[in-house]
């Protein structure tokens, strides 16, 4: 596909964009606001080095915490741009004193039309661009080639399924990795993947979520609930998710409704988009054990057998609760969700085989018996009740999950140091 191409069927699709706005806005009124942002338009401005750092949603913007504050200590002014309301709810909470003192801004990056990219440059005029992880935009990148704006691709990963896709693309997408000035992949697998795609300078730094710090303040919400519950054990469904009419809640649930459960063991369900949070409350209602959701505010029951985490920005309190965990998003084909933030708060994971967004974190974290694949919900359920009855190998698995996490950091220095090799840093 040629870019000529590429932007005939942009503008084709720029009715259905309009309508998936206002479709997605049923369920989440966030995206009802800011639409002016998506095509360039902005109130806000920044002053000094600007550096600009593209993080797509939740996950993207809490792995790119460490950079960016290592970008913020050093003087440097954000303008983080996010392409769904729940990266810009992330962004609130973890630099809100940034935003507040006018060192960082929060926005939304504009759809990939000249005219909206360009007003979007004209307004922050960045000095360096950092795109986290996949998301490669071809109009973007070549406005930015055209300005003399280098842009790098920071933490960046590439499995098989997004290089065949890519390669699909032929020119547009050879052009656009091309365009980079610089590459910094996650794993050697990465890079080389990266490299087929017509990428030009790419370095193995690893992986930034590695170096994203445990938060005091979730740790002692997450011992405040178990304060509340004792010594009940504690099973958690993280990050859970739905593709191709299979929701993974659902076959945990019927697979867990197959066996005996101790009688005083706490199941917390944490669906990954709070879009499906009423969904998933409809379906624990179908299965009949008592229920409470996290957003009424009220005190665990000892009555209670299932906890809905309907909540944002929790996740690590709900690791610290949890004796075990399940990462979703791997027994559905979506290739799993972070395990990495599960074994920084010491929670041992298991995990679907479907796993490709993690692909060698995961294998590591096996390898360094922090983690345990499984191929089914109902296989699960039963490695999960048989570790919980077992807590000699579940604080081995602990220890295993804070240790593998300890020895995979420092993907943060090495971003800045290949960044300032590169001359690269606004020096």
């Amino acid at each position: 596909m040629k870019h000529r191409t590429y932007t005939l069927l942009l503008w084709l699709c720029l009715p259905w964009l309009l309508l998936r706005l206002r479709w997605r806005a049923r369920t989440e009124p966030a995206y009802r606001a800011h639409w002016g942002e998506r095509f360039g338009r902005y109130a806000k401005h920044l002053a000094g080095d600007v550096v600009w750092m593209h993080a797509v949603s939740v996950g993207e913007t809490r792995g790119a915490e460490p950079l960016i504050r290592a970008l913020l200590a050093q003087g440097r002014h954000l303008v983080l741009t996010h392409m769904t309301p729940g990266g810009r709810a992330a962004a609130r909470q973890l630099f809100a004193d940034d935003i507040e003192q006018g060192r960082l801004v929060s926005v939304y990056l504009p759809y990939d039309y000249a005219f909206a990219v360009r007003r979007f440059l004209r307004h922050f005029r960045p000095r360096l661009g950092l795109i986290m992880e996949t998301e490669v935009w071809p109009t973007l990148l070549r406005e930015c080639q055209r300005r003399g704006l280098p842009v790098v691709l920071a933490n960046a990963r590439l499995s098989q399924k997004s290089a065949a896709r890519g390669r699909r693309l032929g020119a547009v997408m050879q052009q656009s990795a091309a365009r980079l000035n610089l590459v910094l992949a996650q794993t050697q697998a990465d890079a080389e993947r990266l490299k087929t795609l017509g990428a030009r300078r790419v370095v193995v730094t690893g992986n930034l979520k590695f170096d994203v710090s445990v938060k005091a303040e979730s740790q002692a919400l997450g011992l405040r609930w178990r304060q509340q519950i004792g010594q009940r054990p504690v099973l958690l469904l993280a990050s859970t998710r739905e593709a191709q009419g299979q929701q993974e809640e659902e076959l945990w649930l019927q697979a867990l409704q197959n066996r005996d459960w101790p009688q005083d063991l706490l199941l917390v369900l944490v669906p990954r988009h709070p879009q499906r949070f009423q969904a998933v409350a409809e379906l624990t209602q179908r299965y009949g054990w008592p229920t409470q959701r996290r957003s009424s505010g009220e005190t665990i029951a000892p009555q209670t057998r299932l906890w809905l985490g309907d909540s944002m920005g929790e996740l690590g309190a709900y690791y610290t609760l949890a004796d075990l965990a399940f990462v979703g998003g791997s027994l559905v084909p979506l290739g799993g969700q972070n395990l990495i933030e599960a074994c920084a708060y010491g929670c041992p994971v298991l995990m679907g085989r479907s796993t490709y967004n993690f692909s060698q974190a995961v294998e590591d974290a096996v390898q360094a018996q922090a983690a345990r694949l499984i191929d089914s919900a109902e296989q699960g359920a039963g490695l999960a009740l048989q570790l919980l009855a077992a807590p000699g190998e579940l604080l081995q698995m602990r220890n295993a999950a804070e240790q593998f996490c300890h020895l995979h950091r420092g993907a943060t220095a090495r971003t800045l140091e290949t960044l300032e090799r590169e001359r690269l840093t606004l020096q």
